[in-house]
Formats: structure tokens, C-alpha cells, sequence
């Protein structure tokens, strides 16, 4: 199904997410996550691979690319479900803001302290939070390798305001606390292929990975074509047309 059930288009608007199972097969997840890990483990020690590091030291590692084009990566972020997914959602046209890969490394994958996505991505020049995030888990997600976190519902807060700390943009402590006594805390456990879908008003976080296995997990965020930033703050996020690929068509991509 590429579109939203009644059900979740309820979740994603009472809860702020839902989580899509089985959003990629089984096949798919193999074949992009072998695909991923010799390519990226790879380029970690270089330039195109960044560090992004916690409080205690420890760091998570990021690929983030500037477009999609015709690789794994950029095939998986135009196919249909994840298009026409967020464009059931968002309700308007759409285009893709960014893509990313998250890789949580055993024992060494780093945390994310809480924050929302639209804290941020308004300091880039968009003015509303017609945006959303689809993270597919290409692991195992759990609260010992550090799954993803949320504050149910409390996307309807609106955007709070965030500082800089750590290297990190996180929830401005008083409206955190003030937000953690208001909201059910959810740790999301997912099984390979399972895909998380949030807004981007949504609290969310996750710990470090402290257990003996990979993390790894695909995030593509999309956005109304007309909440496209103001100004080109950021490399990535800019408006392209977003030219949607048959569901799968990733597989066949070098």
C-alpha cells in the first residue's frame, strides 16, 4: 500500500508518527544494507563521512548527500512508497529535503539528545513545518543498541526553542522538562525493513549503542515544494523536482 491506512493518518496526527512494518522486504534490507556497509565502512575515515559526537565521547557516524541521484541511495529516496507516502501526509506537493545515513557502530555508536527536526530546519530558511522524516531501520533497533525515542503526541507543541551544545542542537532544557512530565516517553523497537515515519515537530532522541551489534538506519525527510527554505542557508534541503522511481528500483542500481 503506498498510501497512509486510516489508521496511521490517525497516529501520525494524534501521536506525531507510526511505524510502517515490513516497509522493506527482506531482500531489500539485504541488499541495501550489504550495499551500504562496504561502501560506507569504507569511506569512514574519509572527508565524505562525518562524526558526530555525544557528551560522553562517543560518536555516531552520518553520510548525508546533497541530491539523489541514480546510486542505492538516492533510488531508495524517490522510490514511490516513501514518496507518495509523505505526500499523503504532508497533503501538497512535495520534494526530497535530505537524505542520510545513520550508523550507530557496536560500543561505539554515539547519542542523540532530544530534539525536533523543525528546530533546526527553520534556522534554514523554512517557515513551517510541512516537513517529515521516514527512518528505515536496516537492524535490529532496540533499547540496548540505542533505537529511536519519542515523546508521544508532542508534536503539537509546536516548534520550541533549541540551543547548541555539544556539537548538538537540542530542546532548550526547560521546555524539555516541562515536556517530558506532559508526554508518554516510547522507546520505538523496530526489525529490519520496518520504517518509522515522524513529524517534524516530534521529540525524539536516542541513546548510545552499547551493545555488541550494528544500528544502522536510512532517513529521507520530505517537504512541501512551497515550504521550500527562503534562502540557501545549507548545501542540502534546496528545492529539486523529485523524479519518483518505481517501488524497488533501488535493487537494480549499482
Amino acid at each position: 500500500m503506498l498510501v497512509p491506512s486510516k489508521e496511521e493518518m490517525r497516529a501520525y496526527e494524534v501521536d506525531g508518527y507510526f511505524v510502517r512494518k515490513n516497509f522493506l522486504s527482506e531482500p531489500e534490507v539485504v541488499d541495501f544494507r550489504d550495499h551500504a556497509r562496504r561502501q560506507l565502512e569504507d569511506e569512514a575515515n574519509s572527508s565524505t563521512v562525518m562524526e558526530k559526537g555525544d557528551k560522553s565521547g562517543k560518536k555516531t557516524l552520518l553520510k548525508l548527500w546533497n541530491h539523489a541521484g541514480d546510486d542505492k541511495f538516492g533510488m531508495l529516496a524517490r522510490d514511490e512508497r516513501l514518496a507518495r507516502m509523505s505526500e499523503a501526509l504532508i497533503g501538497e506537493e512535495i520534494y526530497l529535503y535530505s537524505h542520510k545515513m545513520t550508523m550507530k557502530q557496536p560500543r561505539e555508536g554515539g547519542a542523540w539528545e532530544w530534539h525536533q527536526d523543525f528546530g533546526y530546519w527553520y534556522n534554514n530558511g523554512c517557515l513551517s513545518p510541512e516537513m517529515l522524516s521516514i527512518w528505515i531501520a536496516l537492524d535490529l533497533s532496540n533499547k540496548a543498541n540505542g533505537c529511536l525515542q519519542v515523546l508521544k503526541g508532542s508534536h503539537i507543541l509546536g516548534r520550541l526553542d533549541h540551543v547548541r551544545e555539544n556539537g548538538q542542537t537540542n530542546v532548550d532544557k526547560p521546555y524539555l522538562d516541562a515536556a517530558t512530565e506532559r508526554f508518554e516517553h516510547v522507546y520505538v523497537d523496530m526489525d529490519p525493513g520496518d520504517a518509522l515515519v515522524f513529524h517534524s515537530n516530534l521529540l525524539h532522541r536516542s541513546d548510545a549503542n552499547n551493545s555488541d551489534t550494528y544500528r544502522w538506519g536510512y532517513i529521507c525527510s520530505y517537504n512541501a515544494v512551497h515550504n521550500a527554505p527562503f534562502t540557501r542557508a545549507r548545501e542540502y534541503g534546496n528545492y529539486e523536482e523529485l523524479k519518483i522511481v518505481p517501488a524497488g528500483s533501488f535493487m537494480a542500481a549499482g
